[in-house]
């Protein structure tokens, strides 16, 4: 029997990477799953990260610890900066600065270790919150400078980086993630989740979830702070 194809999958614990790596392991890939301890307030996300892993049949987790709260400037790595409750225009507080670049090239580096073509990563470029680092523009712009700044590229062997949700809406992410057997009760998408995993029901990822399982016409099974 041919040895399946791996992946490295980016999982943050939420609702996105949780459906994308449904999707991944449905394609038939050989899923290693790598999220990343970077000092984020929100820490009850790595716990559900790897309960999603290990219900999806992940063949690897992987943690890596960074320290992006000693540079800050994001509401989710410096607890001087307050998580907003109320929708804001431009690129909110909770942006981290180049987060998504310092993921995606350490998941690089490890899919070269695996021998792996494909990573794939839940950014969303309609129900997302404004983030530079979710765009197609830079997905794409990524995948190049990955293609010439590696061995596996230079010598022919060129990476893809999955975005399978970046196109659609927060109820039809969900609709597909239940149609692969998804449980979203294992994940946390709060950006102040209470170490119990707790939802705070008032932030944007969680005003982006409720109204996801509104659209999609199911039970949103979130454990909330209040309602």
């Amino acid at each position: 029997m041919a040895e399946q194809a791996r992946a490295v999958i980016l999982v943050s614990g939420g609702l996105d990477s949780t459906t994308v790596l449904a999707m991944a392991k449905a394609a038939g890939y050989d899923c290693y799953t790598l999220s990343f301890d970077y000092g984020q307030r929100h820490r009850a996300e790595l716990f559900a990260a790897e309960r999603v892993s290990a219900a999806l049949g992940d063949i690897e987790h992987k943690v890596v610890k960074l320290n992006l709260d000693s540079i800050g400037g994001s509401a989710l790595t410096d607890e001087n900066i307050a998580v907003p409750e109320e929708a804001t225009e431009g690129i909110p507080v909770t942006y981290v600065p180049a987060r998504n670049t310092v993921f995606l090239s350490i998941a690089l580096g490890w899919a070269e270790v695996l021998g792996a073509s494909d990573i794939f990563i839940g950014v969303n470029a309609v129900d997302y919150s404004g983030y530079p680092d979710c765009r197609p523009e830079y997905i794409a712009a990524f995948e190049t400078m990955a293609n010439l700044a590696t061995r596996a590229g230079v010598e022919g062997h060129p990476l893809t980086i999955h975005t399978p949700l970046m196109s659609m809406g927060k109820g039809a992410i969900i609709e597909a993630g239940l149609a692969l057997g998804v449980d979203y009760s294992l994940t946390v998408s709060c950006y102040q989740a209470t170490p119990e995993g707790l939802a705070c029901g008032k932030c944007d990822s969680c005003r982006l979830r409720r109204q996801g399982f509104i659209d999609a016409g199911v039970q949103d099974p979130t454990r909330y702070l209040s309602t």
